[in-house]
């Protein structure tokens, strides 16, 4: 391994943080991106998450570019996005936005898409967007309003978080759970490797 690698993961997401530690990854850089995450006019659910993951990872491009100490690199992004049909659910920052969210997820099925971008030392992009169904199942009022009162809902894409209370919402879930959580670690692995990047020397520290 060359230990002079280095990696920047352009988001403040604990969840995504807590994935890539699982995964025995620690970015040596945090670098949030603030952007204008609201869809374009009938923007695709998924165009929407390979738009927004690759805006993120450019950002933090342009942000580093001139930095020698970042030169050799390379940046991650991601960007989840909940929608039943094309309907896009927003991520919830207001009770009323958590609560339109669950109502409408109670009884049916939704798609969960992440975007993930990497960008390599000499600047190529490559990009890979990850599709999970999930199906909840009928929720009752009592435990709507008993899931906005945990706070769990707050700042996550469709209103709920499924690694806490939510799981047991959960009737069907098809493809990655990872991906459902904010970050798809076989495919983000498999991209990092794929671009260069040793996933693996923490691993030999033991």
């Amino acid at each position: 391994m060359a230990r002079s690698q280095k990696l920047i993961l352009a988001s403040g997401s604990p969840r995504r943080l807590e994935l890539l530690d699982q995964a025995g990854i620690a970015p040596d850089r945090l670098m949030p991106m603030d952007l204008d995450e609201a869809p374009q006019r009938s923007e695709h659910p998924r165009s929407l998450a390979r738009r927004l993951s690759r805006e993120k990872a450019e950002a933090a491009l342009s942000e580093t570019r001139a930095d020698p100490a970042w030169k050799n690199a390379h940046i991650l992004a991601a960007d989840t996005v909940v929608s039943v049909g094309r309907r896009i659910l927003p991520k919830a920052e207001q009770i009323d936005e958590a609560s339109n969210a669950l109502y409408l997820l109670s009884g049916r099925n939704h798609r969960v898409f992440t975007g993930i971008c990497v960008v390599t030392p000499d600047h190529t992009i490559r990009q890979k967007i990850v599709e999970t169904k999930v199906r909840f199942k009928r929720l009752s009022n009592i435990e709507v309003e008993s899931y906005l009162a945990s706070g769990e809902w707050r700042g996550k894409a469709g209103g709920y978080a499924i690694q806490g209370l939510a799981g047991s919402f959960v009737v069907k879930l098809v493809g990655s759970y990872t991906n459902v959580v904010g970050l798809p670690l076989y495919e983000t692995v498999s991209l990092l490797t794929g671009e260069g990047y040793d996933v693996h020397y923490k691993w030999l520290e033991g």
